[in-house]
């Protein structure tokens, strides 16, 4: 076992960082104030390769493996505390693979490019007004295939990159009934393109936190789109959109450890220089214990996700790990990083005191952007632990019947 990292991966991170801190730190307090993530920053982003960095070069992407990925990720979150510009890196990174893995010849021809250039958004849409969390049972939207064309109906709510994808472009891969008897099994996976179909409803919602990216739904009242748009076999969209959200959770983990680390620093940093009673607050074991534990459960949760990113490389490149490993490792860096870099935050801000609690002091945003994670975005937390249980005990020990990961 060998925890030394390549020297493609250190010239990676350090690529990363130093982009990130140069060009996006300096921005991010304007981000999360004017709502919008600059153009000239995606740009930028595009040309060294952070968008949907997972895909093929053969669409523009990097190609590069999970564990990179992670190291992007752990890197972005760092620079942006906000956690806006990793909640786009992450979404299309995740989600642009499983659509560059199953996606139609055409459709990724007419798409990944202009995602990985930044002339176009990728997001993905599952969740629906009666819930998120119980998929089978909440999604109600339809997709009948009809003549050369796939019409669908229904709502999608609490969706990242809406209004992105409805100015930009672009396409959200989009969870339907295709079978309504069939349970998990009559789930197909589509590309919506939103600001082509007038067809498309969208609405947006105020989040408290990662003010760059948009948040909201769309409504689709019969919205049709080429038979091409199906993405992968029919009846395999529930399998394929865990897949995804597998990957997702790992960079959701190696985004909080980067803002937690962040948050830790800047913590730190106060702490010895800021005086009480006439010593530095670092002096006093009030503060040093906290500061160690919270130390620790960063590396914990460091060893966690990119025990995790491996998972994930071994499953896609040598066909040595199961759905099973990979869903139970990505559930548990899922579980533990948001929730400890909440906690991280809010410690940090005690030590930092009232000035935490006003715009003068980046940690406010952390505290509002690292919440999302810990609420909803790719699973509660009480869905990670109810993954985790069904992957230790079995799933007949659960209260409810859930499908299996494996296809």
């Amino acid at each position: 076992m060998d925890f030394h990292w390549t020297e493609e991966q250190n010239l990676w991170r350090k690529t990363v960082r130093e982009f990130a801190q140069k060009k996006i730190k300096p921005r991010v307090r304007e981000i999360d104030t004017k709502k919008k993530i600059p153009e000239s920053l995606i740009k930028e982003m595009a040309t060294l390769g952070l968008l949907a960095p997972t895909v093929p070069k053969e669409y523009g992407g990097a190609g590069i493996d999970w564990t990179m990925a992670c190291i992007a990720a752990e890197e972005l979150g760092r620079a942006d505390i906000s956690l806006a510009i990793p909640v786009l890196y992450l979404v299309e990174a995740a989600w642009g693979f499983i659509f560059s893995r199953y996606g139609t010849p055409q459709a990724k021809a007419e798409y990944l490019p202009k995602v990985t250039s930044g002339d176009a958004f990728l997001g993905i849409a599952v969740t629906e007004p009666e819930g998120g969390s119980d998929i089978v049972g909440a999604v109600k939207t339809i997709a009948v295939k009809k003549g050369d064309k796939w019409v669908l109906a229904g709502e999608k709510i609490f969706i990242s990159g809406v209004a992105e994808s409805r100015a930009w472009g672009g396409i959200h891969l989009t969870l339907a009934k295709t079978d309504p008897e069939a349970g998990h099994k009559g789930f197909s996976f589509f590309a919506i393109p939103l600001k082509e179909n007038l067809q498309v409803k969208t609405t947006l919602l105020e989040d408290m936190g990662r003010m760059g990216i948009s948040t909201g739904g769309f409504t689709m009242e019969n919205v049709e789109i080429p038979l091409q748009n199906l993405i992968g076999d029919i009846n395999k969209g529930f399998y394929y959109s865990m897949e995804g959200f597998s990957a997702a959770r790992v960079l959701i983990g190696a985004t909080c450890v980067g803002a937690s680390e962040a948050a830790l620093q800047l913590g730190a940093d106060h702490i010895k220089t800021r005086k009480a009673f006439g010593r530095p607050l670092a002096m006093f074991e009030g503060i040093q214990f906290p500061f160690a534990d919270h130390f620790v459960k960063i590396e914990g949760d460091k060893l966690l996700t990119y025990r995790a990113a491996w998972f994930l490389d071994q499953m896609y490149t040598k066909k040595t790990t199961t759905h099973h490993e990979v869903a139970l490792a990505a559930a548990m860096c899922k579980l533990s990083a948001p929730l400890h870099a909440f906690a991280v935050m809010n410690e940090v801000a005690d030590w930092i005191g009232a000035t935490a609690y006003t715009k003068e002091c980046d940690i406010e945003m952390g505290v509002r952007g690292v919440r999302s994670y810990s609420i909803g975005a790719e699973g509660t937390m009480n869905i990670m632990r109810t993954i985790i249980a069904r992957e230790l005990l079995g799933k007949e020990f659960l209260p409810y019947t859930q499908p299996q990961q494996d296809k």
